[in-house]
């Protein structure tokens, strides 16, 4: 990779920022300076700028704890949007949000600038479990619970069967469920189905990444070596 591309992936500044860091004479690679921005960088080779090490990973995948009132986008030139949570110096070109939580929905989002792994995990055929806590209007009946796990039809398609589970002393308006689509608006969709109503949604798990307890609403963290082995298997 190209010196100045390196770096800018690296968040050092943009291309035309980095080129005069390069050509400041600012730019050591193995120790050695370098002033041509096109120098060939190989892994593992140690970069430094003004004396400090320029390291990181170029490809990131991060778990985040979306919050409410930002949208599930790249960009948005009036709304704030999940990338915007991003601290500078994490952000890196082509990260982006895999699949969609609404604006007032919260809970567990993967972002990644692996585009082959986003598309593996959204795929149809693999069936990628989604789990959700759901805040209802009115209490879950039994019949209400029996259509979910049946399947709903929708005006567009059936869903298939949801595994659902009321969370105890809630007054049966609280409920776990877990799907296998993500169709747009589909748990929210499938309760007025039955005649219900999602108040309040937080996804807490996708496949094996579940929404760590302790994470504020905004934060992130990249993703742990075990995940990303569970990831891969899931996703072949």
């Amino acid at each position: 990779m190209r010196l100045d591309k390196y770096l800018s992936h690296l968040q050092f500044g943009s291309r035309k920022e980095v080129k005069a860091l390069i050509r400041d004479k600012r730019v050591r690679v193995a120790g050695e300076l370098v002033t041509d921005p096109g120098y060939n960088i190989l892994p593992g080779v140690a970069v430094e700028v003004n004396d400090a090490q320029a390291d990181g990973p170029l490809e990131v995948d991060y778990l985040m704890n979306k919050p409410a009132g930002v949208i599930t986008a790249t960009e948005d030139p009036v709304q704030p949007t999940v990338l915007d949570l991003i601290r500078p110096h994490d952000y890196r070109p082509g990260l982006y949000p895999v699949g969609r939580l609404d604006k007032d929905t919260t809970g567990l989002l993967l972002l990644t600038t692996d585009g082959n792994l986003g598309h593996r995990l959204l795929a149809p055929n693999h069936h990628v479990a989604k789990t959700y806590t759901a805040t209802l209007a009115k209490a879950l009946t039994d019949d209400m619970k029996r259509q979910l796990e049946q399947g709903i039809v929708l005006e567009d398609f059936t869903t298939a069967p949801a595994e659902v589970t009321v969370v105890p002393a809630t007054n049966n308006k609280v409920i776990q469920m877990t799907i296998t689509e993500g169709k747009y608006h589909q748990i929210k969709r499938m309760l007025l189905a039955v005649d219900n109503e999602v108040v309040a949604l937080t996804r807490i798990a996708m496949g094996p990444l579940h929404l760590p307890e302790n994470m504020a609403a905004g934060d992130y963290r990249a993703l742990t070596d075990e995940e990303r082995a569970q990831l891969a298997q899931i996703s072949k």
